[in-house]
């Protein structure tokens, strides 16, 4: 079993191999995965860093945001997820992991390219934690497309409501109800740097959370709100089995980065953490990137 928390060498802490080309339909489900990500959840140990606070996460059923769950949680935070009403099954195995902690969990399934039902995701969150003051809005929609002239304003339309609009309602509305000394905290990628050309839409609203957040850091701090972003590289997730990538590119995947092999959501959950703790309280409109070496700005 790699421990992020054991001396070794970074190359060879998680395997480059056996990774499978079978595909699954959208959304896709962690319980299908092969190999099965690492998401902590028999080595992350919390320290009581985030005592007492109340965590919104979409996306929060599998990949990172399952990886952030089980952090906040063990970190003594009580935690909301949002996810896809499809992948019931995976909420319901994180919301034992929370509540095995000791935490509250609260499960809230909801489609985000549905405004109306979005905007009220968010204020039953703040009803059943009893407070909001971190928000991750890491929910997202991958789907590769090898041509322009194939990807139709449908697709297109569904990426943007997914990754950019969604950040932009759930903010909006969670906003009224986070205290001086909240977090914001918004999911990239090394696609906003380096975009794949079959992710074309994809790459562009990964951008575009970069830009709204560095907007958005400067208009809240004078209000005591910090925003920040994480921008991983390639990730062992469903996103990328659930037509996020090709088939044949599965079985090699993130074996073109410096270190030579794709993340684990557990080796990313602690930047989350950081960026919601009281350290990093100096640090607003930044990018942390975390992508195995590939170079960005």
């Amino acid at each position: 079993m790699a421990d992020q928390y054991t001396f070794t060498n970074p190359v060879t802490q998680y395997t480059n191999e056996n990774f499978s080309d079978r595909q699954q339909g959208w959304p896709g489900l962690d319980t299908k995965m092969t190999p099965k990500a690492d998401h902590g959840e028999d080595t992350y140990r919390g320290s009581g860093r985030l005592e007492g606070r109340k965590a919104l996460i979409t996306g929060g059923d599998s990949g990172i945001g399952r990886a952030v769950a089980i952090a906040y949680a063990r970190e003594g935070v009580d935690v909301a997820i949002n996810y896809h009403p499809e992948e019931q099954k995976d909420a319901e195995s994180v919301r034992k992991l929370i509540e095995d902690a000791g935490r509250k969990a609260v499960l809230l399934p909801c489609d985000l390219m549905d405004e109306d039902a979005t905007r009220r995701m968010v204020n039953d969150a703040v009803e059943k934690l009893g407070g909001l003051d971190i928000l991750v809005n890491n929910g997202s929609r991958q789907q590769y497309c090898d041509d322009i002239a194939d990807l139709t304003s449908a697709d297109f339309d569904a990426t943007f409501k997914t990754n950019v609009y969604a950040m932009f309602w759930i903010t909006q509305e969670a906003l009224p109800h986070m205290p001086a000394g909240s977090t914001i905290i918004n999911t990239s990628s090394i696609q906003a740097y380096k975009p794949s050309d079959h992710l074309l839409d994809y790459a562009t609203t990964k951008a575009a959370i970069n830009t709204f957040s560095k907007g958005l850091a400067q208009q809240l701090a004078p209000k005591g709100i910090r925003v920040n972003v994480v921008a991983p590289g390639p990730f062992w997730t469903p996103l990328q089995v659930s037509g996020g990538q090709p088939k044949e590119a599965l079985p090699e995947f993130g074996q073109s980065t410096p270190m030579g092999r794709s993340g684990q959501p557990a080796e990313v959950a602690g930047a989350y953490v950081y960026l919601a703790s009281a350290e990093s309280g100096y640090v607003t409109g930044e990018t942390l990137n975390i992508n195995g070496g590939m170079v960005s700005p």
